[in-house]
Order: C-alpha cells, then structure tokens, then sequence
C-alpha cells in the first residue's frame, strides 16, 4: 500500500478507534492503553494483513516525535508541582513529615526494585526466550526489576483527575511520591544502560560526545541561572526555547549510546520551574497522549513477535503483577508517607502507585532496545503495564469505599 493510505489507516486505527473506543467505554480505561491492547490483539492474531502497510514509516516518526514530547512533559512535571490536580486549600507536607515522605517513597521503589530482580534472576530469565540478548543474567534481572518498581506519573495524574476531589488527600500523597519515583527511573534508566556499556562510551569518545557534554552542561547551567537571577522572559521566548531543551537533550542522550527519550525527559527536567508555571503542561501532555503518542505505544504494541503472546507469557505476566502489586503495597505499609494514614489509607495510596502504564511501556521500549531485555520479557512486561494501569481505579475505589463503609459502621455503633 502506498505511504499515504498506509499512514491514514495506520492513524485510523492507533488515534480513531482508540479515541472511540475510550469514548465508548465512558472513559472507564485510561485512553494511554487502548492503542497498547489493539496493538497487542493484533499481533496476537495476526488480522492485519502485512501488505496493508501498518506501521506505516510516517506513523512511527510521529509517534516517536510523541512519546518524545510525552518524556518532555513528563520532565517538565516533575520540576512543577503546580501541574499537579490540588485542591485549593492544599498545603506542602510539614517539615517533621518530611523525612518520613522521602523514606516512604525510596522504599516504595526499593522494595519492588529489590524484589523484581531477585525473582527476575533466580526463575524469570531462567524461562525459555527471556534471557536477556546482552548484558548478561544480572543486568537483564536488573532491566526487569527497574520495570516492576515503575510508577507511572502522567498516567497516574490523568487517573487521579478522574477520580475527583474526594479522595484528594489520598491521591496528592500518591502524586508527590509518583513525582520522586518518576525522577529515579529515568536516573536509574540511564546508569543501567551506561553499565550495560561497559565503559565502551568513555573509551569511545569522539568530538559529537565531547559537544554532547557541553550541550548538556549549557543547559543545566542557562536553567539554573534562569532560576536563581528570577528572570521572567515573554512567554513567546519560553515557547521557542522549549524546542531547544527538548531537541539539545534528545540529541545528546543518542550521542552517549541512550535513548533519545532519556535527553528528552531530562531536557523537560532542566526547564526553569518559573517558566512551565506559566505554560500548558498538562495540555501539552494531553496533545502528545491523545494524538501522537498512540502511534508508537500502538505500534510497540503490534511489533510484538505473536509467538510469544500466549497462556505462558499471560502467566508471567499475572506473576509478575502479583509481585509488583504486593511489593508496593508492603512498602507502604512498612513505611506510611504520612503518620496520620490508616492502614486502609496507606493500601490505598500503594495501589496508586502500583500503576505501571505508559512510563513501564517506554522503559522497556528502551531496555528492549539496548539489547537488556528479550522479545519474551517485554511482551510480558508490556501486558503487565496494561493490567497494571487497568487495575488501579478500581483496586484504588474498592479500599477507600471500605474504609468509609468502616467508618461509618464504627460512628453507626457509637
């Protein structure tokens, strides 16, 4: 089929079927999964037929260009917590809560993290076609861990929008630890990959990796002094430098040996906060999700070998979602963000943060990518991911329904 008819159908079916599916479904299942499960059921039974021209060439540019802008916007909200849903008597966490909240939420990555490579090590990598292509047991165990210890913050914001004010409380302690957990994947995406390296970037360097340094350098330093000296240029300035920090950090990330979406969402990170207080962020990520990114979370979804979508790898799956949501809820029983949080609250908080989504699906585009995970593993994780994000509304609505079905009880009995 001729590009042009191969990237409508391509759009038709990733962007239109997704959009009316969600809409169909009264907006029941996060939009950021759909084109996943179309992905995944077409390559499962192989109903598109190869001549067709799906993916087309332009549908993966463009999706590449979205989940780019995603990983942005994902680093330009973690710098900005004012992007975040709050209610309008919200207030920072106390000082003496402090140490307790950073405690919380390096044990709601740690434990999983912990857990997920371990099992990873002594049974998963073990099973048929999951040995890692590169890197070695350890470091595929590693890549699998770093996946089941993900907290998905734009699709973690978009659910907790849906849920609504009631449960603000809750869901605000869940955003603030997402917002941390989310920083630490890409930092530990990053090392994984340079020690996957060997050493190899460091005694390969050349004349574009020296640049890469300095284009890195130049941008950490232009939005710290942005910051600190308080300057407030026009907005049509923000708007063209914005472009700069995404392309530069993209750029530079690929010329170390990374993903260019590791550049991208630390570019976002280097943007003055200053600056995204007075830009659309959520509309920008809203434009990447709903109109761009489908292409590439569909397509990953579809380039999925359907030889290894079968009962084994839906087990894996269940098992290693069993584990992640265990292992996060633990964590937050061991470790409470809050002092005040009954144990049905911290529950609650946990199958938050048990949501993998998009964040999941774009570390082991990755980690796949470099050679860190086998075609079995992702498919896995990629499910996982799906019945991760699918899970959370529910799973999160069932707990605090209890916990007020208690309550009141407890008052009726008084």
């Amino acid at each position: 089929m001729p590009s042009t008819p191969a990237f409508v159908l391509d759009a038709l079916i990733f962007i239109g079927l997704a959009w009316v599916a969600w809409r169909a479904l009264g907006r029941s299942i996060p939009i950021a999964v759909i084109p996943i499960i179309i992905g995944l059921l077409l390559a499962a039974t192989g109903a598109l037929p190869a001549g067709w021209g799906v993916p087309s060439k332009l549908g993966d540019q463009i999706g590449f260009v979205g989940v780019l802008l995603l990983a942005f916007t994902a680093g330009l909200e973690t710098r900005q917590s004012a992007h975040l849903p709050t209610a309008a008597d919200a207030t920072p966490l106390p000082r003496t809560q402090a140490l307790r909240f950073v405690a919380s939420a390096g044990m709601a990555l740690l434990l999983p993290f912990a857990l997920g490579t371990l099992a990873a090590h002594y049974y998963f990598t073990g099973l048929p076609g999951w040995e890692a292509p590169k890197g070695g047991a350890w470091m595929g165990a590693l890549a699998i861990g770093l996946c089941i210890a993900v907290s998905a913050l734009p699709v973690l914001i978009g659910i907790v929008r849906e849920l609504g004010p009631l449960h603000r409380p809750l869901t605000q302690l869940a955003l603030r630890i997402a917002v941390i957990d989310d920083a630490v994947l890409w930092i530990g995406l990053a090392v994984l990959l340079l020690a996957a390296e060997g050493g190899s970037l460091l005694a390969g360097a050349s004349w574009s990796t020296v640049l890469a340094v300095g284009v890195v350098a130049v941008l950490a330093v232009a939005g710290t002094l942005a910051q600190r000296l308080h300057r407030d240029p026009p907005t049509w300035a923000i708007w063209l430098m914005l472009p700069l920090f995404l392309v530069a950090g993209a750029w530079a990330s690929s010329q170390f040996g990374l993903h260019a979406l590791l550049g991208a969402y630390f570019g976002g990170a280097m943007v003055p906060p200053a600056w995204t207080k007075r830009l659309p962020v959520e509309r920008m990520g809203q434009l990447a999700l709903i109109g761009l990114a489908p292409l590439f979370f569909g397509h990953s979804g579809l380039k999925i070998d359907g030889s290894v979508l079968g009962w084994a790898s839906l087990q894996a799956s269940l098992a290693l979602l069993v584990l992640a949501v265990v292992a996060k809820l633990v964590a937050v029983l061991l470790c409470p963000p809050a002092s005040t949080l009954s144990r049905r609250e911290a529950l609650a908080v946990g199958a938050l943060l048990q949501c993998k989504g998009l964040m999941e699906i774009v570390a082991a585009t990755i980690l796949r990518d470099h050679g860190l995970l086998s075609e079995h593993a992702f498919a896995a994780l990629v499910t996982l991911a799906v019945l991760s994000t699918l899970l959370t509304g529910p799973f999160f609505r069932a707990l605090v329904r209890r916990h007020a079905q208690a309550d009141t009880g407890a008052r009726q009995a008084v």
